[in-house]
């Protein structure tokens, strides 16, 4: 049976004054897939993911969401719609508790589940729990990052796009984020994961593609990518 298609990226133009950083990039991902987008530093990954969620104008191409253009609508329509992103950098509310931070991953919801939804995120992420008043900037940055992901979690994403989740962490907190990421996944999340550890990146993907200098070059099953190769020499250090 042929997965639906939630996401697909148009011949994507984007540019910062008068440089390029996108160049025509396309590429899909599908339900229930977790999809990872590599690179060098430079090669457009963040600045395609800013243009998905309306944080970035779109010079030409086109972006559909459910099987509409969304090219134009702000993050927070997005949001609203299921299309949420979990930024580089983390971006938690470092003034507010973890608890609070949750709470505002559903501001767009109004439901009588969200208490609930916080009982899930804590089973997903123990720590969490553990520090459920503490103040989310006196924590270190693999559980910031952690309790970004629960955030986004909370307004129960349709799409979930993760910007360089294991930037800056620790390598047993690099293991323990793409541990959360295989678990959100197999929960049935589908995810953009936009990552410069490619090896961890491909070894989770159903598929991959290969992003350089704002054009999308290669693309394939993430075991065949991690096979090949170009993309062995170029970011698996082989």
């Amino acid at each position: 049976m042929t997965q639906a298609t939630l996401l697909k990226i148009s011949g994507l133009k984007v540019a910062y004054g008068g440089i390029q950083a996108v160049k025509g990039a396309s590429f899909e991902v599908r339900e229930g897939e977790l999809v990872s987008l590599i690179g060098a530093n430079g090669a457009g990954k963040t600045t395609t993911l800013k243009a998905v969620t309306g944080l970035q104008p779109v010079m030409a191409g086109d972006i559909e969401y459910l099987g509409k253009s969304i090219k134009g609508q702000g993050a927070w329509d997005l949001a609203r719609q299921g299309l949420v992103m979990v930024p580089e950098g983390r971006g938690t509310f470092t003034r507010m508790t973890i608890v609070e931070n949750l709470q505002m991953g559903a501001y767009t919801r109004n439901d009588g589940e969200i208490d609930a939804d916080i009982e899930k995120v804590f089973t997903t992420f123990p720590r969490l729990k553990e520090r459920a008043q503490q103040l989310a900037g006196t924590m270190s940055g693999g559980e910031q990052q952690m309790l970004a992901m629960g955030r986004a979690l909370m307004a129960r994403p349709k799409v979930l796009l993760l910007d360089e989740p294991s930037m800056g962490l620790s390598p047993i907190m690099v293991d323990k984020i793409f541990e959360v990421i295989e678990t959100i996944h197999g929960q049935g999340t589908t995810i953009l994961l936009v990552e410069q550890n490619a090896s961890r990146a491909l070894a989770l993907a159903n598929r991959g593609y290969v992003m350089e200098s704002g054009e999308v070059t290669m693309s394939g099953s993430g075991r065949d990518l991690l096979e090949d190769p170009q993309v062995r020499a170029a970011y698996l250090g082989h």
